[in-house]
């Protein structure tokens, strides 16, 4: 093999090992991101379902307290017409 193409081949091999090298590196940094991604799915999913739990229970309890006012005001509304006619 003549001189020059053994310098090719040197060459050549030590940017195949760079790109190998960070190759890895880049390997392990996606490693590391999808880890993080995926524990900031779970936070965010776990905000979601309390977001959803303390609605549900708002739901439940303003439904009654509507309920009431409405009845509240009509029954307010017939005493102060029935003490008029008196």
């Amino acid at each position: 093999m003549s001189p020059a193409a053994e310098i090719l081949v040197v060459i050549l091999a030590v940017v195949l090992s760079i790109f190998l090298i960070v190759g890895i590196i880049l390997v392990i940094y996606l490693i590391r991101l999808s880890a993080e991604i995926r524990r900031i799915a779970k936070t965010a999913q776990h905000a979601v379902s309390s977001v959803e739990t303390a609605v549900s229970n708002v739901n439940k309890f303003a439904s009654p307290i509507f309920f009431a006012e409405i009845v509240g005001r009509y029954i307010k509304k017939y005493t102060k017409t029935s003490r008029k006619g008196k």
